[in-house]
């Protein structure tokens, strides 16, 4: 349970190393047959139909150790980026998002995601070089003067962003906008407590930094605000 790796690697390698004999010898064959079939989509969609069946198996059991399912989770969606990034399978075919959007898996992730992401947000906080700008002693670079936990937060949301584009339905990823939303909603209380313990020196260090944030923030918001 603990190394979904192995299978999700091996299918990988034989859809890599079947796909000169799948394209030279089978192909032909199908096309003066007359048929419309790919043998190497075909090859594929059957492994990871041995996939699926798979992770149905296997979920159940590790659903509520939080370690596990994240690091299952996490190599689901290396494997599912390769299968469709370097070997060209389709998005009409069934995929392993199909399992995770399942109601008792998706919730699970949800909830797993939410809880790792605000542990981050801790740690961002509490950092020395929080209200530190990573390029402060370059110009050019830096006219925003952005401190380090407000970029690393906007890493966190693009990062959660890119796990959850390709769910099958609408409607989980709006549940994964949901939880961006809270997110955002949580970083804005917190720079407001920050803020509160800086009022008496508005025009000191902190309290700058938290309007450059603040800024940050918005600007990269309203940025996104064109990606459907």
């Amino acid at each position: 349970l603990n190394k979904p790796e192995w299978y999700l690697t091996q299918v990988l390698m034989w859809i890599g190393n079947h796909a000169k004999f799948l394209d030279d010898k089978i192909q032909p064959i199908l096309d003066k047959a007359g048929s419309s079939v790919n043998a190497g989509l075909e090859f594929s969609r059957a492994l990871v139909m041995l996939i699926l069946e798979k992770l149905a198996a296997d979920i159940p059991c590790l659903l509520y150790d939080d370690t596990l399912f994240c690091h299952l989770v996490d190599e689901v969606l290396l494997f599912e980026r390769e299968l469709y990034s370097v070997h060209g399978y389709l998005s009409s075919f069934p995929s392993c998002m199909h399992i995770l959007s399942e109601e008792s898996c998706f919730q699970r992730w949800l909830t797993v995601e939410k809880k790792f992401a605000l542990q981050k947000m801790d740690s961002m906080l509490s950092s020395d070089a929080a209200w530190i700008s990573q390029y402060k002693d370059i110009t050019d670079v830096d006219e925003m003067k952005v401190p380090d936990c407000a970029e690393t937060f906007m890493t966190l949301l693009l990062v959660i962003t890119d796990r959850y584009k390709n769910l099958p339905t609408a409607s989980r990823k709006l549940q994964f906008l949901g939880l961006q939303k809270e997110l955002v909603d949580d970083f804005r209380i917190r720079l407001t407590q920050v803020m509160k313990e800086e009022t008496r020196a508005s025009l000191g260090f902190r309290y700058c930094a938290i309007l450059n944030a603040v800024n940050y923030i918005a600007t990269v918001l309203a940025d996104w605000a064109d990606n459907v």
